[in-house]
């Protein structure tokens, strides 16, 4: 199940008014909208068929994963090396707390 509910909440703590339903949000705040793909599952096949990675659309993308999946995110979205700047957000199954890898930094280690 995609962290829709988290991914959601992480941006309204930042400040961002959050619309959409499902795993594709967007996130507005002054002059910048993200685009917000929560996912929970196979990271490849996301990225792999152009579903979630839509260069022309939004300039900034955020994707929400569990933390566990978050460096076969990182490293999935390297290889299709999207025209956009992009970060990943990994969230604990258990808490409030989340990591967050932007497209030039180094993936967290998998556990």
């Amino acid at each position: 199940m995609p962290p829709v509910e988290e991914a959601r909440a992480i941006f309204r703590r930042l400040g961002y008014e959050v619309s959409g339903n499902g795993p594709e949000l967007l996130a507005e705040r002054k002059w910048r909208t993200v685009r917000v793909t929560a996912l929970g599952g196979d990271a490849e096949h996301a990225v792999a068929d152009g579903g979630s990675v839509r260069e022309a659309d939004y300039r900034f993308q955020c994707f929400v994963t569990w933390t566990d999946r978050t460096g076969e995110l990182v490293d999935c979205l390297r290889r299709a090396a999207p025209e956009c700047e992009w970060a990943v957000i990994g969230v604990d199954h258990d808490s409030e707390e989340y990591d967050v890898v932007h497209g030039t930094e180094a993936a967290p280690a998998s556990a």
